[in-house]
């Protein structure tokens, strides 16, 4: 094996892929906003959870704090304008889902709304928040999943179907084939 040429870079969050999603959060009935987050991942199969990190200045921070739940909305390739366009602007000086042209939606065991036209929401309640630095970390606890038919398959659900998106460096990439 022949000699490796490494560089020493300093230290940041270079894992890669990670998965952009549009989290949904408040009350669908009273005061709601999405944020594009891309510090999500998988962390408990049973019971399923997962995890996001959001930084405590935003609008969306208190609205999780205070209402203890959000949902993860998975977006397909054609809503990444969708993704820009609310990670750009805050929901405390505009309504986001009327400007970026999506559906706020009732779920079924949390007061935050779905997005109707994301292919896959997840409905979570917070079970846990851990605070890091520049992000606190919520664990939310899957309580419901919604799937588009379209992206079924065999009644499950198909990643080439979703199309779902990733993110580096403020850049979104669509997912390879499997391997």
């Amino acid at each position: 094996m022949g000699e490796q040429s490494k560089r020493l870079l300093s230290p940041g969050p270079l894992l890669c892929p990670v998965p952009a999603v549009l989290v949904t959060c408040g009350d669908i009935d009273a005061e709601k906003n999405a944020i594009t987050l891309a510090w999500v991942g998988v962390a408990s199969s049973e019971p399923p959870c997962v995890t996001i990190g959001v930084r405590p200045t935003r609008y969306s921070f208190g609205l999780i704090q205070r209402y203890g739940d959000f949902v993860v909305n998975v977006p397909g390739m054609d809503q990444v304008g969708v993704l820009k366009y609310c990670g750009s602007v805050s929901g405390r000086s505009e309504d986001k889902f009327k400007a970026a042209g999506i559906t706020p939606v009732p779920a079924e065991k949390t007061r935050a709304p779905l997005v109707l036209e994301f292919p896959l929401n997840l409905e979570c309640k917070v079970k846990s928040r851990v605070s890091l630095g520049s992000h606190d970390l919520f664990i939310g606890e899957i309580v419901a999943v919604h799937a588009d038919n379209r992206v079924l398959t065999g009644g499950e659900v198909d990643p080439a179907k979703v199309a779902p998106l990733s993110y580096f460096r403020g850049k979104y990439y669509r997912l390879g084939e499997p391997v």
